[in-house]
C-alpha cells in the first residue's frame, strides 16, 4: 500500500498528526520570541536600578566618600551632575544597542547618528573615556567604529 492509499485510508490521522506537529512549531516559535523580549525587558529593568542606585549619589552627597580615596583626595568617579547626565546618557545607548541586538526593531543608522551627535561634545567624550572601560565590549566596538566613521 502506497502513501497515497494510506492517505485515503487514514486521511483523519494525517489532519491530525499534522495538526500536532504545526502546533508545536508554533509553541515553539512563540517561546523563542517571548524569551527575547524578557530579556530585552530585563536588560532594560536593569540599566533603570543601575540610574536609580547612581541617583542615590546625589540625592545623598555623603554617599560620595565611598569613592574617594582618603590618603590620596581622590575624587569620585562622578565629580558633578552633569557627569552623571552624562553617564546615564551612555546607559541609554548601551541599553538601545543590546536591545536592538536583541531583536527590538529600530533603525541602527538612527543610533549611529545620536552616537555621532551625542559624543562629538567635548565633555560627553571625557566622560566616556572615563567609563568605556566598564561598558560591553560590543557596544564599546560599535561606538568606537561609529565614531571613526
Amino acid at each position: 500500500m502506497g502513501f497515497a492509499a494510506w492517505t485515503r485510508i487514514d486521511w483523519v490521522g494525517l489532519l491530525q498528526d499534522t495538526g500536532i506537529i504545526a502546533s508545536l512549531l508554533f509553541a515553539g516559535l512563540n517561546f523563542r520570541a517571548d524569551s527575547r523580549d524578557r530579556k530585552i525587558q530585563n536588560m532594560l529593568a536593569l540599566t533603570s536600578a543601575h540610574r536609580d542606585i547612581w541617583s542615590a549619589l546625589y540625592a545623598h552627597p555623603n554617599f560620595g566618600k565611598i569613592f574617594r580615596d582618603e590618603a590620596t583626595g581622590r575624587t569620585p568617579l562622578f565629580a558633578s551632575d552633569s557627569e552623571l547626565f552624562i553617564h546615564f546618557l551612555i546607559l541609554h545607548l548601551g541599553a538601545s544597542y543590546r536591545a536592538h541586538k536583541l531583536g527590538m526593531y529600530f533603525e541602527e543608522d538612527g543610533l549611529r547618528h545620536d552616537i555621532r551627535e551625542f559624543f562629538s561634545l567635548p565633555a560627553t567624550k571625557a566622560v566616556w573615556h572615563k567609563s568605556r572601560d566598564y561598558q560591553d565590549r560590543d557596544f564599546v566596538k560599535f561606538v568606537e567604529s561609529t565614531l571613526a566613521g
